[in-house]
């Protein structure tokens, strides 16, 4: 394959790890970020990449097919907006915007121009996760009792000083941060979900949005899930537990902080009693955000990836948007 010019607007951390899953299939040619100081570090990394002055120039170039889009909430949906008006493609980081109405418009204005648009729910891409989605797509375990999912770290020192506790940035807390992750990964085991339940609160961190989200999903398909979005996770924490009618499967760990990426397969027997169990486990480096690079090159070549598109990044805006809407009145009524 002909290596894919990238450009990529916002040089910070994940920024940094995007352009560090380009290579070999992808070939960085511009930046762009409005500390140009923090473009020009980024780009002494990228042999050949120049820094932008402004989103235009990035946008100018003949030889960006694809715009990786990594800033703050408040402005994914307004860049990735301009990139498809460009005509370019865009890998768009999660959760794309402030709601799903406005999600909408860049799923509208990309089928219009025929550009590729993804969701950077790069989760969908961990071996674990994999492996799981098979496991349970196969079908021979039986259907869905429930999910049990938990994500969580313990923020920084002055973390509700940062812009993720700014409501007008972020457009949310834990919730749109950590527990997006968790709602797209039950879509991408079981299908479309609805709202049961939310309770969003703020325990510890002296901010104007929650550090902490407990929800309730009902899969379409059947069963039930519960999960559990954490800033105040003192130990860094990855627990997702698919149980089936007659098997479970959990997955511990992100590698990294998280520790390392286990997948544990409990078998039932008819008898019940103990359930035969195998494990396995992935001791290397995150490869999550390699392998979705590479969905989006399969995607420039018209093959059907796994990634999440801009579809599937509204579906989970609007079982947020309700948990906001749910958490509202639930606060309206206790006034």
């Amino acid at each position: 394959m002909t290596s894919i010019g990238v450009g990529i607007v916002g040089a910070g951390m994940i920024g940094r790890k995007r352009m560090e899953a380009c290579a070999p299939t992808f070939s960085v040619c511009s930046l762009f970020d409005i500390d140009r100081d923090r473009a020009l570090d980024l780009a002494a990394l990228a042999p050949g990449a120049s820094v932008a002055a402004s989103i235009d120039e990035l946008l100018s170039r003949d030889d960006v097919d694809l715009v990786i889009v990594a800033t703050t909430h408040d402005q994914l949906t307004p860049v990735a907006l301009q990139v498809v008006a460009a005509g370019k493609s865009v890998l768009v980081e999660k959760p794309a915007a402030l709601s799903a109405a406005e999600l909408a418009t860049l799923h509208n204005a990309a089928q219009e121009a025929g550009v590729i648009a993804r969701v950077g729910y790069n989760h969908r891409f961990h071996p674990s996760v994999l492996r799981a989605k098979s496991l349970v797509a196969d079908g021979g375990y039986g259907p869905l009792l429930w999910i049990r999912g938990r994500y969580g770290h313990g923020g920084r020192v002055g973390y509700e000083q940062e812009w993720r506790a700014d409501r007008a940035i972020s457009g949310g807390g834990e919730l749109i941060d950590q527990g997006s992750h968790l709602i797209d990964l039950v879509r991408f085991m079981v299908g479309d979900v609805k709202l049961a339940f939310a309770e969003l609160s703020t325990l510890f961190w002296p901010m104007a949005v929650e550090d902490n989200a407990f929800m309730g999903l009902h899969p379409e398909s059947g069963g039930f899930a519960w999960l559990h979005a954490s800033w105040s996770e003192w130990k860094n924490l990855f627990s997702f537990e698919i149980t089936l009618e007659r098997a479970k499967i959990e997955i511990t760990g992100l590698g990294g902080s998280y520790g390392v990426e286990r997948l544990t397969l409990y078998e039932m027997s008819p008898e019940m009693g103990p359930p035969a169990t195998t494990s396995w486990e992935w001791p290397f480096a995150d490869r999550s955000w390699s392998e979705e690079m590479d969905d989006v090159a399969s995607a420039f070549e018209g093959r059907e990836g796994v990634g999440a598109n801009v579809a599937d990044g509204v579906a989970v805006l609007e079982v947020i948007d309700h948990a906001y809407a749910m958490a509202s009145v639930a606060r309206e009524q206790k006034q």
